[in-house]
């Protein structure tokens, strides 16, 4: 069956081959023998242009809306069906059930271990919540990649052990991002910071941290502490903007976001402080 598999908007993960679409159809694909498509949609915020784009390509062949944003669980991982090659997920799900986060809610509180295929950039959910077995599997997997790995699904720092440091330090990821979401998440992260730096892991450039800011009850100053914080325990910080289930976002939020989210300015946070101590 010749599927189509169709975006409402293109991101770095977004498949590159010919079945796949931005938007709506173009004379290609009214002439492509498309017997199939698939609208995947990511984000909640997406969904209404989903729905323009179904009665548009409805118009070639039975189409569907799916995807992370409909609240669907995801099954085994198929490589560049959804995201582009490369791109690889081995679990689905995480027990941390936070707040502002939907994947326990659509994916399951208790980790699903998955096939694991190949790929280098690492999307789980929580691949340290995994079982050991599997965790090793994956590593081993990594190992054989030509493409330096990168590990931006991120990783749970309360649960980074030495063992998988020394693993990581075997595979010499480009990238590994972790999380400085709220007050808890501090001493874990400093505590990931220490372990990664007897490995010479390097400080603010392999090391990385999201940080979810704008949400109910943050401020400036909690936010901006938050990220100054992550620069102390190694990490260069990547503000994450919040936004709610219909994709609304402050304003001048935005606006604070933008600073800590460009990598030149970032860096000139990083070297003044560095350079300070």
């Amino acid at each position: 069956m010749t599927l189509a598999r169709v975006f409402p908007r293109r991101t770095n993960a977004t498949p590159t081959d010919s079945l796949a679409f931005i938007g709506e159809p173009d004379l290609f694909a009214a002439t492509a023998g498309i017997e199939r498509v698939h609208i995947s949609v990511s984000f909640t915020w997406d969904i209404p242009a989903a729905e323009r784009l179904e009665k548009a390509w409805r118009q070639i062949a039975p189409t569907e809306i799916g995807g992370p944003a409909m609240g669907q669980p995801g099954g085994d991982f198929e490589p560049g069906k959804y995201l582009k090659e490369g791109y690889v997920i081995t679990s689905r799900g995480c027990p941390n059930r936070c707040w502002f986060c939907g994947v326990w809610k659509r994916e399951g509180d208790t980790v699903r271990e998955l096939p694991v295929t190949q790929g280098w950039n690492v999307l789980d959910d929580n691949l340290l919540a995994c079982s050991d077995a599997h965790i090793r599997e994956v590593f081993y997997m990594l190992q054989k990649q030509k493409e330096q790995v990168l590990f931006t699904g991120g990783l749970e720092a309360a649960k980074l052990k030495q063992w998988h440091v020394e693993e990581l330090a075997e595979i010499n990821p480009k990238r590994l991002f972790f999380a400085y979401d709220t007050p808890e998440d501090k001493d874990p992260l400093f505590e990931a910071g220490r372990l990664l730096k007897e490995y010479d892991f390097r400080i603010c450039d392999t090391m990385r941290a999201y940080v979810l800011v704008g949400y109910h009850g943050d401020t400036f100053e909690k936010a901006e502490t938050r990220l100054r914080e992550c620069i102390m325990a190694g990490f260069m910080p990547m503000a994450m903007l919040y936004r709610d289930w219909e994709g609304r976002k402050d304003h001048n939020w935005g606006r604070f976001q933008r600073e800590w989210a460009r990598p030149a300015i970032i860096n000139k946070k990083v070297k003044e402080y560095y350079h300070g101590k």
